[in-house]
């Protein structure tokens, strides 16, 4: 089966392609010249993803995935949630929007944070959508140099290191993404799609 993934980041570009190993050909936007920035200008992460699920199957007719996550603080009231890429400004930057979280938090004892995914897909013109959460905390600073986004700072109930700390593969295993791509994967086999 072959599918695009609604997006320009090529990190999550390799993380999918680790998840979705051979039983999908994965394509991304540059594959078909989209060059064009995606919107994202919808008021949950649940509408996000589907409005850039439909962007690209509008463009190219073909099978599409889109995925939008957020990470959501309970004491900073579901906050950075659907505007956690440009929590600190326009520019979508990692560092600086794990400072803003991290400088929030500082006077809270509560660090209790989940990060949720929602993938969208359309799959010959249907639209389903795939949820993904994973539970955790925020750390006093940031730990570990691997993964992207707020990796470094947040840590999934039961384990003692941040996503920050984890090989790829280990946190593939349990991450909101994973758990959201394996239910779009147990979809596709029991509808025969795969």
């Amino acid at each position: 089966m072959e599918l695009i993934i609604a997006s320009h980041n090529q990190n999550k570009l390799i993380e999918f392609k680790k998840l979705l190993g051979d039983k999908i050909t994965l394509y991304n936007l540059s594959d078909y010249n989209l060059n064009e920035e995606i919107p994202e200008h919808e008021d949950t992460i649940k509408k996000n993803a589907i409005f850039k699920a439909k962007f690209i199957y509008d463009r190219t007719g073909k099978n599409v995935f889109a995925d939008d996550t957020g990470l959501e603080i309970d004491s900073l009231n579901g906050e950075p949630g659907v505007h956690s890429a440009r929590y600190s400004g326009k520019e979508k930057n990692s560092e600086k929007n794990m400072e803003l979280v991290l400088n929030n938090l500082k006077n809270k004892n509560d660090r209790k944070a989940r990060f949720k995914t929602i993938i969208s897909l359309i799959h010959n013109g249907k639209c389903l959508n795939f949820e993904g959460i994973i539970n955790g905390k925020i750390t006093l600073k940031k730990e570990g140099k691997n993964g992207f986004g707020y990796d470094s700072i947040f840590q999934p109930n039961g384990y003692l290191m941040t996503f920050g700390e984890m090989e790829q593969e280990e946190k593939n295993r349990i991450s909101h993404r994973s758990i959201a791509i394996n239910k779009m994967i147990n979809y596709l086999k029991e509808n025969n799609l795969l």
